[in-house]
C-alpha cells in the first residue's frame, strides 16, 4: 500500500501559499491512490525542539548508555526518520521567512541527520533515498536570476544539502512573488505572481494521474 508524508511549516496558517500548494498536492496524491494512507505533520503548529546537546550526543552513546534525556531525544529521531522510512512519497511545504527556511524544517533536517537509521555508518550512504520528495516552495519576494535579490533565497538552495546526507534529493516546485497582493509597494509585480501561482498549480496538477471513476 502507497503512503504519503505530508509535512507543513507554514505559520501563517490559511493565509499560507505554502500551505496551500501541499493541500493541493496531497490531493491529487490521494486521488491517484485512492487506497493510500496519509501522514500528515504541522511543523507551524506543533514545533519540534531544536538540536540540543542530549539529542545530538543520542545518535553516539550506546542505547543501553543513554540517559532519560538523551533516550527522548532517539526516540524522536526514531519517529521522524520511521515516518520519511514509511512513506513512498514525502510532501513539505517551505516558506521563506527572512531569507531563509523556517528553524522547524531546520529541526526536522537535524534530527533526521542519523547513523544507523537514516544514514548507513559504515559506508556513509543514505539510507532515505528511493522515495520521492516534493518541495512545495513559496516566497514572497523574487530572487531569480537577474533580479536585485538573486541569491538570496537561502530555503530552497540549502535543503538538498541539508538532507543529502539520508540520500533524499528534493524536487521543487515554487510560487515567488506571492507578498504582491498585499505590499502595495508590489502592486505592478500581481500578475507575475498570477502566473507564478498558476505555473505551480499546474505543475501539481500534473504530478499524478487520478484514477478514473
Amino acid at each position: 500500500m502507497t503512503h504519503l508524508l505530508h509535512i507543513d511549516s507554514s505559520i501563517t496558517g490559511e493565509h499560507s501559499t505554502s500551505r496551500g500548494l501541499t493541500a493541493r498536492a496531497a490531493a491529487a496524491w490521494r486521488a491517484a491512490h485512492p487506497e493510500g494512507t496519509v501522514t500528515y505533520r504541522d511543523l507551524g503548529a506543533e514545533p519540534l525542539p531544536h538540536l540540543d546537546a542530549a539529542t545530538h550526543f543520542s545518535r553516539t552513546v550506546p542505547p543501553e548508555q543513554h540517559t532519560p534525556e538523551q533516550a527522548a531525544g532517539w526516540r524522536l529521531i526514531k519517529e521522524l526518520v520511521d515516518e520519511v522510512k514509511a512513506a513512498d512519497t514525502v510532501l513539505l511545504g517551505l516558506p521563506l521567512y527572512n531569507f531563509g527556511p523556517p528553524s522547524t524544517v531546520k529541526s526536522w533536517v537535524d534530527h533526521l541527520i542519523a547513523p544507523g537509521l537514516s544514514i548507513d555508518p559504515e559506508t556513509n550512504q543514505g539510507l532515505l533515498g528511493g522515495r520521492d520528495f516534493i518541495v512545495l516552495a513559496s516566497r514572497g519576494g523574487g530572487y531569480g536570476e537577474g533580479t536585485p535579490r538573486e541569491g538570496w533565497d537561502h530555503a530552497q538552495s540549502w535543503i538538498p544539502h541539508g538532507v543529502s546526507l539520508t540520500g533524499l534529493e528534493p524536487r521543487f516546485v515554487t510560487a515567488e512573488l506571492t507578498m504582491a497582493k498585499v505590499n502595495p509597494a508590489m502592486a505592478d509585480l500581481i500578475p507575475l505572481a498570477d502566473a507564478s501561482l498558476a505555473e505551480a498549480e499546474r505543475v501539481i496538477d500534473a504530478l499524478w494521474t487520478p484514477v478514473a471513476a
